[in-house]
């Protein structure tokens, strides 16, 4: 009997399946051992019924092919390397060994079909290429076959897998899935899926915690098997895509069975489909499988045709006929008549358990049964072409090649039955479609493949992945949805801060520093807020910051503008008090144009320790340092004034004329306005040049923006206020050289105690000012004024009011007589 499946037809398809392979089947107690251990594969017998399928539809169409019929041509895909050029040395020559003798015949095939490895239809491909025979391959895309140079007699049937990673990796996001391992085969293909793979990781902020790449050679050594078994499942990452083709899936999926993938969920291509349908092959207790098969219309009638294929409807199936005899323990002659008596005359290949047979239309079926349409597409298209320029008169038989199908079948393009658009034209080819399937388990090793999603390139950006999460049947055991991150999320008010030398997807998380938060996960960096808002706690959330300034409403600020206005009031009385006993001897001797100028000035002393208080404006910035540094350089500079005037009253009794011309012509008065419009000159050039402002300070107080005058220029500031620390240096020593010198009422005392309290209030003043920030530091310069005025004030004036109020005997011309007279007389 004849190796082969045959139905004749005025033009022959001829296929070459893998329907074979080395083994012993287990699942069949009765498969034989005796022919080479050979072991049959139901699942790509549906190939085979594909083809018979599509050519007897076409055969029934009576607008396709007139008056011509398609046959096939089956034969066994030899696995052995020696054998594999036998079968297509019979398609391309019509040669066949008989027993007892040998025939020559042309042959009628036209077109070849192959698949699904991509290393068979290589090495076919080459032989047919140098005849310009036609090849269709029915198997994934493969790069290598792309070469039209190399092979210019071939045409792949499957769409190119240019959206398989953006695919895969949408069902990772989908999930959070960001830390992900890769095993892929080592050869072309693998290397290009990996490096599509990592790019679109990449783009999308997806980690490769590890990539291997195996060759179907690495299954048979141990140190290999450990070192992919250590790096799988040693590793944090619980998502692993594998990525094979049909020439390394098998040797691929017999290592992963070897090394145990525990807890894993593999995310695979459709190549995988047939191998995990081997009944010892326990994938749900391992690890879960997401696999992603090309999604394609149903092609009706397929699954009725498939119920209703007997032997008896295709005598010249050997195939088949073995398939029969292994499903159904049928016994058959050894004779051309094959019968089939023993066999349940109802039995169906739909009696086949699922995993064994699928009823429903493969995905590499699918391919064959476009490629028997694309052949006759062609063919229909070179009978138009024939019939055009045949003369009438010279009508000769039609004549098919396989080299003319060439130009036909290159511009084939078509809508196939379920209005599938079939092309070679890679602009125009569509983008394929994903189904996503997983694998349910049940007693007794059994599977089915159950469809829980679906991946469109055409669908929206954010809409193109559809997925069922309650249909997914992940790990025994597990309820809950992997994880697989190298790092947890950082949650809000904290950012990512990378490990070093570790992948992008590991790092820690960092707190968000000062008025920066983050409200989303996992931010890079956090987000400032701005000057008018602070950050709460939780460095989740900005909020509006409360204006802060020193009000009078504020306790603080209450407190020290009654005391500024008490000072105010208290001066006032004393200068009224001095007005009043103006003839008195101790107001005369006090120098009383000096007094009542030295009151005045204290008296807008205290008062411009209010333009301090309540919320700053362009105004009162300038009113407050300006008015300050004047009326204090006023207040000093009467001091100095009062000081010299003692000095000059004692020198004046020496002999001598100028001391005492100086102190008659009243030369100390003079002092006041020079020195004030020296002041004034420095407060001219301060506001001309860089003059105070309002300005806000958002970082000082937590959930405040203080609203402050700043100072514009702080070298004027220091100018102004060091111009009148030196006018109370100098106030202070002269009076403190005059300390001893004979007066009444001890006025060179009075004054270097005023100017020691003046000098001592500024010192201090200058460390805490710089310290403060905010309310305090606007209350440490109000104080201060009102402190230093005080002093002046207390010291100066307190003993005069006490002689004025409640010694009024002392404050006469007879005793200040009787004690000048007193210490003449006792000058020790």
């Amino acid at each position: 009997m004849k190796h082969r499946a045959h139905m004749d037809g005025h033009v022959i398809i001829t296929g070459f399946f893998p329907l074979y392979t080395l083994g012993i089947d287990h699942n069949n107690i009765h498969a034989s051992s005796k022919e080479d251990n050979k072991m049959f594969i139901f699942k790509n017998y549906q190939c085979v019924l594909a083809l018979a399928f599509a050519i007897e539809e076409i055969n029934k169409n009576p607008h396709l092919l007139h008056n011509l019929t398609l046959g096939f041509d089956i034969y066994d895909d030899e696995f052995r390397t020696w054998k594999m050029f036998k079968n297509p040395f019979i398609c391309l020559f019509g040669k066949y060994k008989i027993p007892n003798y040998s025939c020559m015949r042309d042959s009628k095939s036209t077109a070849v079909l192959t698949g699904p490895s991509g290393i068979t239809s290589d090495q076919i491909g080459t032989l047919l290429g140098l005849y310009r025979f036609p090849q269709l391959t029915f198997g994934p895309f493969d790069h290598a076959l792309s070469d039209h140079n190399k092979f210019p007699a071939l045409y792949q049937m499957a769409p190119k897998d240019t959206s398989i990673a953006t695919a895969m990796v949408s069902l990772l996001l989908h999930f959070n899935w960001t830390w992900v391992g890769l095993l892929t085969t080592q050869n072309e293909h693998g290397a290009w899926v990996l490096a599509e793979l990592k790019e679109e990781m990449a783009k999308n902020r997806v980690c490769v915690a590890y990539e291997l790449m195996i060759s179907t050679q690495d299954a048979s050594h141990i140190f290999k098997l450990m070192a992919v078994h250590n790096e799988i499942n040693l590793s944090s990452a619980n998502v692993l895509i594998i990525y094979g083709d049909n020439d390394s899936q098998t040797a691929l999926m017999v290592l992963i069975e070897q090394i145990f993938i525990h807890g894993k969920v593999c995310i695979m291509n459709s190549q995988w489909d047939f191998i995990m349908k081997r009944k010892y092959f326990m994938l749900g207790s391992l690890h879960v499988p997401l696999i992603f098969t090309h999604h394609y219309v149903d092609v009706s009638g397929f699954t009725d045709f498939v119920k209703a294929v007997k032997p008896s409807k295709y005598p010249e199936d050997i195939f088949l006929a073995r398939l029969w005899f292994l499903s159904f323990n049928c016994s058959d002659s050894e004779s051309d008549c094959v019968t089939w008596d023993n066999c349940a005359h109802d039995a169906s290949l739909d009696w086949l358990p699922g995993h064994i047979f699928d009823m429903t239309m493969s995905e590499d079926s699918y391919n064959v049964y476009n490629a028997v349409y694309a052949v006759a597409q062609a063919l229909h298209q070179l009978l138009l072409h024939q019939t055009e320029v045949q003369t009438m008169g010279n009508r000769k038989e039609t004549v098919i090649s396989p080299e003319q199908l060439h130009t036909f079948l290159k511009n084939a393009e078509f809508y196939n039955p379920t209005r599938y658009p079939v092309n070679w034209d890679e602009k125009r080819k569509l983008e394929p479609e994903y189904d996503i399937l997983n694998i349910w388990d049940f007693p007794e090793g059994l599977q089915i493949e159950v469809k829980v999603g679906k991946f469109s390139s055409y669908a929206p950006h954010g809409n193109q992945l559809s997925l069922s999460e309650d249909m997914v049947e992940w790990a025994i055991g597990t309820t809950e949805t992997p994880h697989s991150v190298c790092s947890e999320s950082c949650g809000p008010g904290f950012r990512k801060s990378p490990q070093e030398g570790k992948a992008a997807c590991c790092f820690d998380c960092t707190p968000c520093p000062g008025n920066e938060i983050a409200n989303v996960t996992d931010m890079e960096q956090c987000v400032n807020c701005p000057d008018h808002q602070y950050a709460n706690t939780q460095r989740t959330q900005c909020f509006l910051r409360a204006a802060s300034f020193l009000a009078f409403g504020d306790p603080l600020g209450m407190a020290l503008a009654c005391m500024a206005l008490c000072f105010s009031m208290l001066t006032a009385v004393v200068l009224g008090m001095f007005v009043k006993h103006q003839d008195t001897a101790i107001v005369k001797a006090n120098n009383q144009a000096l007094s009542y100028i030295l009151l005045i000035s204290l008296i807008f002393c205290f008062l411009c320790s209010l333009l301090f208080l309540g919320q700053p404006n362009t105004v009162t910035c300038i009113l407050q340092q300006i008015t300050f540094g004047v009326v204090f350089t006023v207040a000093v500079s009467t001091v100095l004034a009062k000081t010299v005037t003692v000095v000059l009253a004692f020198k004046a009794t020496s002999p001598g004329r100028r001391m005492r011309w100086l102190l008659v012509s009243g030369a100390p008065n003079f002092i006041i306005p020079i020195c004030t419009l020296i002041q004034v000159t420095l407060c001219g050039v301060w506001l001309g040049t860089s003059p105070p402002f309002v300005d806000t300070d958002a970082h000082s107080e937590h959930g405040h923006i203080i609203i402050l005058c700043n100072k514009g220029s702080l070298t004027a500031f220091y100018c102004v206020l060091g111009y009148l620390g030196s006018l109370a240096l100098a106030s202070f020593t002269v009076a403190f050289l005059a300390r001893n010198l004979p007066d009444t009422f001890n006025e060179a005392k009075f004054l270097t105690f005023s100017m020691l309290v003046f000098c001592s209030v500024w010192l201090t003043f200058l460390p805490v000012y710089h310290s403060a920030k905010g309310k305090v530091m606007v209350a440490v310069e109000v104080f201060s004024i009102l402190a230093s005025g005080a002093g002046l004030l207390g010291c100066i004036f307190a003993p005069k009011c006490y002689i004025i109020l409640l010694m009024p005997n002392r404050n006469s011309l007879h005793y200040f007589r009787d004690k000048i007279h007193n210490r003449r007389n006792n000058p020790s």
